[in-house]
């Protein structure tokens, strides 16, 4: 029936989010959740808001939770964008900034949407290689373009430039958008949020299905001038005025809320993630210094996809790319103690 697509169909190549297998006693360290579920004052937000009041529309504009976020990083609520999911919020900001008469600039090896947004807008865009230690060199980004996005930390390497770095670039790069990804940005790294006054280029996005325990619910956002959000405003309502249900807001308020919570959850990752890292080292793997929840490792001595199979017929599954440059490297999200246990147990038996 694909002769009634619209031609632009036909070319596409989707983007393939992380296996979600129904497997008992699996143990899932392949699409970077948090092991630890989200605050008790999110789960008891969601109880109370389980009402016939469902039957209504919930507030377009997300107010509460952009009045919540704009007080957290301490911007106006007109600095602040919320979607379903920071993948919506990059769908919008290809639609709505990267549509213009010069290349794209992003990584060579970053989120693989981005090159599935530029071909669904049909922007044109360029890759620039990582370093040799597999690292974004923003001095490489100095070519004409239509816009810059870098996840930081990057994904899937969990290498981390610093505000120094970004705030060079925004001082040579002032005729176009520049999107900071930060997706994992909690789990070891400075948030570049602290610049968008100063550079009214710079667009800041985040998500709280990581470090805030929430991907069920898909709640994104971005931070920036006012009228680059505008610019995501009106591409949002032309779309979808109610990207976020009220459970959703009403969950996103109070994960902001509860610090003490958040700050606990992140620091037991990053002391697993420092953990894990120096346990693979001892056992002969060589790791990417990582500020994301999990590690981007290999084996000098072991194919990753033969380890990846190994992994997975003891109930245990990691992430393997089959790009050329990182297809002997394994993302390991970064678990629960006993889980990081397991793998450690496995991965031992097999190198």
């Amino acid at each position: 029936m694909s002769q009634f697509w619209s031609p632009i169909v036909h070319d596409l190549e989707p983007y393939i989010p992380g296996e979600q297998p129904k497997v008992a006693n699996l143990i899932k360290l392949n699409t970077n959740e948090n092991p630890y579920g989200p605050s008790p004052k999110v789960l008891e937000a969601i109880r109370l808001g389980v009402s016939d009041q469902l039957r209504l529309y919930p507030d377009p504009n997300a107010t509460e939770l952009k009045q919540t976020i704009a007080d957290y990083y301490n911007v106006d609520k007109n600095q602040v964008f919320v979607g379903n999911g920071s993948d919506e919020v990059l769908a919008h900001i290809f639609h709505a900034l990267f549509q213009h008469n010069a290349p794209l600039l992003f990584p060579d090896i970053t989120y693989s949407f981005y090159p599935v947004y530029c071909k669904l807008y049909e922007i044109d865009y360029q890759t620039v290689p990582l370093n040799d230690s597999l690292e974004i060199s923003l001095q490489d980004y100095s070519t004409n373009n239509a816009g810059i996005i870098f996840p930081n930390p990057n994904a899937p390497t969990g290498c981390l430039l610093s505000l120094n770095e970004i705030e060079t670039l925004l001082k040579r790069n002032t005729n176009s958008v520049v999107v900071v990804d930060e997706a994992y940005i909690d789990f070891g790294g400075e948030t570049a949020i602290s610049l968008v006054d100063q550079y009214p280029n710079l667009l800041v996005t985040q998500t709280l299905s990581k470090s805030r325990s929430l991907a069920s619910l898909r709640i994104g956002l971005a931070i920036g001038h006012k009228d680059l959000i505008e610019a995501l405003v009106r591409v949002k309502d032309s779309f979808n005025s109610y990207p976020l249900d009220s459970l959703s807001i009403k969950a996103g308020v109070e994960a902001f809320k509860d610090q003490p919570y958040f700050e606990q959850s992140c620091q037991k990752i990053i002391a697993s993630r420092q953990w894990l890292t120096q346990e693979l080292i001892d056992i002969g793997f060589e790791v990417l210094p990582s500020s994301a929840n999990f590690i981007f490792v290999r084996h000098p001595d072991y194919d990753a996809s033969t380890l990846a199979s190994g992994l997975r017929q003891q109930a245990l599954i990691v992430r393997h790319f089959k790009n050329q440059r990182i297809k002997q490297y394994l993302r390991i999200t970064v678990g629960t103690n006993e889980e990081n246990q397991q793998l450690l147990a496995v991965l031992d038996s097999l190198v």
